[in-house]
């Protein structure tokens, strides 16, 4: 993705978000993983791995004899990726910096993964392509992206509604779709991809004290938060307008009457023709 359209804070405080989302996300994630035909000794490429959540799990799951690359624009958080990896004691993990929209990705993967990158790019089309053309014959490529417009909050609140609108209008300011989730068979078909598989996933939650549930209540406030630079400068909101949201929306995470999703999340998969 590019610098200049991507909505959201980075560094550490983007890690940090990235880490809950992770925890919101990681069972409808890993069960798409287990639907990929993952197997010892592939080689994968995490594209926009963010602080290497993805990545990590990929690399459990292509031992002994695979490795992991993944590659992003924020380089703070590359670095905490590569902290982690570390802790954790992964030898088959390596991070670089790589952009997906100039032509800088590496090839020769059997399985080439982004969550939450094409939504960010101006022309998800091209990076697409480059993300399929990253594989040999007979690779795939799977993608999992949002459709902000399925996200929901019960009983309904005019913060969250607000949060929303928020969000599409930042995203679009910029001329990225905050709706790309539902594009994707389209897109990944139009890259050349054959034999295409698509379905929908959707973290939700009512309670605090679970994770996961809690998770997927959090988000939103915690990305409302981190756009907040970016509707400012975009002229859509002010900056106390873009806390009082965030302040509401804290207050319904922490009320367990209210039942509140993340974005809705389309996964698509489809194999490079030998």
């Amino acid at each position: 993705m590019t610098a200049g359209s991507y909505i959201i804070r980075g560094g550490v405080e983007g890690r940090e978000r990235l880490r809950v989302m992770s925890r919101a996300l990681r069972g409808d994630t890993t069960a798409l993983l287990g639907r990929l035909g993952l197997r010892p000794g592939m080689r994968c490429l995490d594209a926009g791995c963010g602080g290497g959540d993805v990545t990590l799990e990929l690399a459990g799951r292509v031992v002994p004899g695979g490795h992991v690359m993944g590659v992003d624009l924020d380089e703070t958080k590359l670095d905490l990726a590569r902290v982690e990896a570390d802790r954790c004691g992964f030898d088959n993990v390596t991070y670089q910096y790589a952009d997906v929209t100039n032509g800088s990705l590496p090839s020769g993967f059997d399985l080439v993964y982004a969550r939450f990158v094409l939504t960010h790019l101006p022309q998800p089309e091209t990076a697409a392509r480059r993300l399929v053309d990253s594989l040999l014959p007979g690779g795939i490529c799977a993608v999992e992206d949002i459709d902000v417009s399925g996200a929901f909050c019960y009983p309904e609140s005019r913060a969250y509604n607000a949060a929303l609108d928020l969000y599409s209008a930042t995203a679009r300011d910029r001329g990225v779709d905050p709706d790309i989730g539902r594009r994707l068979p389209q897109l990944l078909a139009d890259a050349g991809c054959e034999d295409i598989v698509a379905s929908i996933s959707q973290p939700a939650g009512l309670r605090t004290d679970v994770t996961g549930e809690a998770d997927a209540k959090l988000i939103m406030a915690l990305t409302i938060e981190a756009i907040t630079d970016a509707a400012v400068q975009a002229g859509i909101a002010t900056p106390d307008e873009v806390h009082a949201i965030t302040d509401e929306l804290y207050v319904l995470v922490e009320d367990e009457r209210t039942f509140m999703s993340m974005p809705r999340v389309v996964q698509a998969w489809g194999t490079r023709p030998f």
